[in-house]
Order: C-alpha cells, then sequence, then structure tokens
C-alpha cells in the first residue's frame, strides 16, 4: 500500500463522546474521508475497497448504509443489487 501517514484530528469533547473509544472515532473518520473521495472520483471503488480493508462487496454495503451511489442508483436499488448478487453467488 506504500508509505503510511498519520494525522491528528481535534475533535470537541461533545464529537468524542458520541463513540466508544478512540479507535472508532479514527474509524469513523478515515471511512468518511476514504468514501468521500470515492464519491467525488478521486479515487476508485477498487481502491477505496483497499484503504478501508473491505471487499468490494462490503463497499457497496458501505455506499449504500451512506447514501451513497456506486453505479447512479439510489440507494435502494444499489442494496438490491447487492443482495441479488450475494444470492446468485451462494446458490
Amino acid at each position: 500500500m506504500g508509505m503510511k501517514v498519520r494525522f491528528e484530528l481535534e475533535l470537541p469533547e461533545e464529537l468524542r463522546e458520541l463513540f466508544v473509544s478512540e479507535e472508532a472515532a479514527a474509524h469513523a473518520a478515515r471511512e468518511a474521508l476514504v468514501l468521500d473521495l470515492l464519491h467525488r472520483g478521486e479515487i476508485s471503488q477498487g481502491k477505496a475497497a483497499e484503504l478501508l480493508g473491505v471487499d468490494r462487496w462490503e463497499l457497496l454495503d458501505l455506499l449504500a448504509k451512506h447514501g451513497l451511489s456506486a453505479l447512479g442508483q439510489t440507494p435502494e436499488e444499489l442494496q438490491q443489487d447487492v443482495e441479488i448478487l450475494r444470492e446468485a453467488l451462494q446458490g
């Protein structure tokens, strides 16, 4: 993956309290950053999945969870496609 860079993020205590741990807050920040880069077309779905340590199916689930479209579809349509593909692969 290359060299890693560490950022320090300053949050008001009221936001910090919304997370069970600093690690959970860091994970949420990383996820938000990667999904924003993907949404803006700065990175590919494959790169986003790699950066988040998930497979492409989990990435599609994350996109749907955050109301983002992977293919110009509504989140509901995307979730339906994910379920259909999962069933097809398991069948």
